[in-house]
C-alpha cells in the first residue's frame, strides 16, 4: 500500500511541475505580446545632421545660416550686437547683395568741397576791407617765390594768409571810385593788418588812387587769370632723399594740397608759413607729385628730380575757373 501511495504522489508532483512550466511559458508569451502592443518612440529616419547639411548647402548658394531658435531671432546676444556695430564683416545674405556706392572725387563745382579746400578765401565771395601800400622791392616776400616779373603784387593780412594758403592767389581789388587792379599774393601782412586788409605794392596801390591817401576802402574777390602759362616746382635748399621741401610756383588757382607718391599710396604733406610742403622723413622725395587746387582739380607730375633751389617747369596747369 505504501508503495502505491508513493507512486501516486510522484505522479501528482510531476503533473504540478508540468503545469507550472506551462503557466510560466504562457505568462512569458503574454508579457511579450503586451509589450509588443504597447505604444513607443518611433525611429527617426531623417538624421538631424541632414538638416544642417542642407542648410549649409543653401548658404553656399546665397542663403544666411541661422539657428532655428526663437530666442536667437528675437534676442541677439550682446556680443553679436557689438560685432555688428563695431566690426562689420562680410556676410552672406539672401539674394543678390547691392554693390556699395562708388567713391567719387569732389567735383570742381561742389560748394562744400570748394569751401573745405579753399579755407578763408573762397571763389564767388566778395570781401570788404582796406588797401594800404608798402615798398615791395623786387617783389619777393613770405611766399618765397623770389623776384616778381611784375609789380602787380600784394601782401595778404595774416588771418586771410592762413599759413600760406593765400600764396599765389590772384585777387581783383576794387575801390569806391570805380578803379580796380588785379594782384597776385606774394607776401604776408602781419598785425596790425586786419582781416580783409590787403597791403598792395606801391605800384598796385597807385592804380586805385594817390599814394598820399594811405588807406582806401576796397572790395575784393578771388579770380582765375586767363593767361597763366604752366606751373613749376622747386625743391628747397637742403632737400635730399632723407628730407625735402617742395614748392609750387606759377599756379593759376590757389593750391590746397600737395601729395607725394609712396609705396603705400599718396601721402599728403604739411604746409609751412613760408609756402613749402615738407616731408620730414624723406618719404616721397623725388617721386611723383600730385597737386590739388581749391576747386578740387588734381595735377600729377612725374620726373621732377631732387635738385635743390632749382625751378623745374612742367607741362601742366589748372583749368581756368
Amino acid at each position: 500500500m505504501s508503495t502505491a501511495r508513493q507512486v501516486a504522489r510522484e505522479r501528482r508532483r510531476k503533473r504540478r511541475m508540468m503545469w507550472g512550466t506551462v503557466s510560466l511559458v504562457a505568462a512569458s508569451v503574454v508579457a511579450c505580446l503586451v509589450m509588443a502592443l504597447l505604444p513607443g518612440d518611433k525611429d527617426d529616419t531623417t538624421p538631424a545632421a541632414s538638416t544642417t547639411v542642407a542648410a549649409a548647402g543653401e548658404a553656399d548658394a546665397g542663403q544666411t545660416l541661422s539657428t532655428p531658435s526663437a530666442k536667437a531671432k528675437t534676442s541677439p546676444s550682446p556680443s553679436a550686437s557689438r560685432s555688428a556695430t563695431a566690426s562689420p564683416k562680410p556676410s552672406r545674405t539672401t539674394g543678390k547683395k547691392k554693390p556699395a556706392p562708388a567713391k567719387t572725387t569732389p567735383s570742381a563745382h561742389s560748394g562744400s568741397a570748394t569751401a573745405s579746400l579753399a579755407g578763408r578765401i573762397r571763389s564767388g565771395t566778395d570781401y570788404q576791407g582796406v588797401a594800404t601800400a608798402y615798398d615791395a622791392g623786387v617783389g619777393d616776400g613770405a611766399c618765397g617765390f623770389g623776384p616778381s616779373p611784375d609789380m602787380m603784387i600784394a601782401a595778404m593780412n595774416t588771418t586771410d594768409y592762413q599759413t600760406a594758403r593765400a600764396c599765389g592767389a590772384y585777387v581783383h581789388v576794387r575801390a569806391a571810385n570805380g578803379r580796380s587792379v588785379t594782384v597776385r599774393i606774394t607776401n604776408e601782412c602781419p598785425l596790425p593788418c586786419a582781416p580783409g586788409q590787403i597791403d598792395l605794392s606801391q605800384q598796385a596801390f597807385s592804380q586805385l588812387g594817390d599814394l598820399h591817401l594811405g588807406r582806401i576802402a576796397i572790395t575784393w574777390n578771388l579770380v582765375s587769370p586767363a593767361d597763366a602759362g604752366t606751373l613749376s616746382l622747386r625743391y628747397k635748399t637742403g632737400s635730399s632723399q632723407y628730407w625735402c621741401g617742395i614748392q609750387v610756383l606759377n599756379h593759376r588757382n590757389p593750391v590746397a594740397a600737395l601729395e607725394v607718391s609712396t609705396s603705400g599710396g599718396w601721402r599728403q604733406l604739411g604746409r609751412t608759413s613760408y609756402n613749402y610742403f615738407l616731408s620730414a622723413d624723406g618719404t616721397g622725395c623725388g617721386k611723383a607729385i600730385r597737386i590739388t587746387d581749391i576747386y578740387g582739380q588734381r595735377l600729377t607730375v612725374n620726373g621732377i628730380a631732387i635738385r635743390p633751389n632749382v625751378v623745374q617747369s612742367t607741362s601742366v596747369q589748372f583749368a581756368k575757373h
